[in-house]
């Protein structure tokens, strides 16, 4: 009887062992699930961040925020992985500098600013995106988004409030149809900036950096030349975009001057007279800024004569040097 019962309590000795190894077991594998899934989460997470230039991770992003494409806006994102680190790196995305975006897409080219510069304020005029940015944008601390239309927003006052004591520079994928009106009103506002680095329709970006006298200049092109210095940092093909534009694109760089050249008096006239003498590109100089600003024919004239220029001169073939003259000429016999 007795060694009956020391044979039961090492039965249930060795039952208890295993059920406790068994639980053990069991909580060991379960805890190294609910990890290894944790992982795979974040994982998932952040290869979902690096890969926003991938057209399905984009469709899948845009759909899960019933997002659709504005003609209106004239959106093209870009999904070429490529492009937006040379714009970042080229655009001076770097250490002491405040980057100012204008239009951010889904947020490509911001993240790339992002990893690079101090600050990042962002200025989106579509509404619809600001949901799909914050989930873009989530991991950065550095990045404002400003929903507003760049046309309209106080820039020297968001300067001044969002980078002090950093320098400043602009970033943007422009819309072909805002390209010309957004640049001059960068230029003439003479911000406090370093350089502006913008995507253009690439035969916008040939007519923006050609030299003054060059046969496809146009008032841009004068307005560009007075402030800055501009290149042509690289192209970039139609088919890095969704959806795909029907022309192929190019990246520019304007270095802003220190000094601007002399000799002009009145900065909004001189830019008026230049938009007025483009305005009728088949005309002479005297035909097109006589018919566009108002001004009699014998004026227009008679300041192109003072200006050493030929009766039948054209607008594309002036130096800087004789637009500058012929616009002073031209305001002192406009206020006679």
């Amino acid at each position: 009887m007795h060694e009956s019962n020391v044979y039961v309590n090492e039965t249930q000795l060795y039952l208890l062992s295993y059920i406790i190894l068994r639980f053990l077991f069991c909580s060991i594998y379960l805890l190294c699930c609910l990890k290894y899934t944790h992982i795979s989460i974040i994982y998932n997470e952040v290869s979902y961040l690096e890969n926003l230039s991938n057209i399905n991770v984009i469709k899948s992003l845009l759909a899960k925020h019933n997002f659709s494409f504005s003609k209106a806006l004239g959106q093209n994102f870009l999904i070429n992985p490529s492009v937006c680190p040379k714009i970042a790196e080229m655009g001076n995305a770097r250490k002491g500098f405040g980057i100012i975006e204008i239009g951010t897409g889904v947020g490509v080219l911001t993240n790339e600013l992002a990893k690079r510069a101090d600050r990042v304020v962002a200025v989106e005029i579509d509404e619809r995106l600001l949901p799909v940015l914050a989930e873009t944008l989530s991991e950065y601390s550095n990045v404002k988004i400003i929903n507003a239309d760049i046309m309209k927003v106080d820039l020297k006052k968001l300067i001044a409030d969002e980078f002090s004591g950093l320098e400043v520079a602009v970033c943007a994928n422009l819309p072909y149809y805002l390209t010309s009106p957004i640049i001059m009103s960068l230029l003439e506002q003479r911000l406090p900036i370093h350089s502006i680095t913008v995507m253009v329709q690439k035969e916008a970006g040939v007519r923006l950096c050609t030299g003054m006298g060059a046969r496809d200049m146009g008032a841009v092109t004068v307005a560009v030349n007075y402030f800055s210095s501009p290149k042509i940092l690289f192209n970039v093909s139609r088919g890095s975009f969704m959806p795909s534009p029907n022309v192929d694109s190019c990246v520019v760089r304007f270095d802003i001057k220190d000094k601007t050249p002399d000799g002009v008096s009145d900065e909004k006239w001189f830019f008026k007279v230049a938009r007025g003498a483009f305005s009728q590109r088949r005309k002479t100089l005297v035909n097109s800024v006589s018919s566009a600003l108002g001004i009699p024919k014998e004026n227009a004239a008679k300041a192109a004569q003072a200006a050493s220029l030929l009766p039948n001169v054209r607008p594309e073939q002036l130096s800087m040097e004789q637009f500058i003259v012929f616009s002073e000429e031209l305001k002192k016999l406009s206020l006679m």
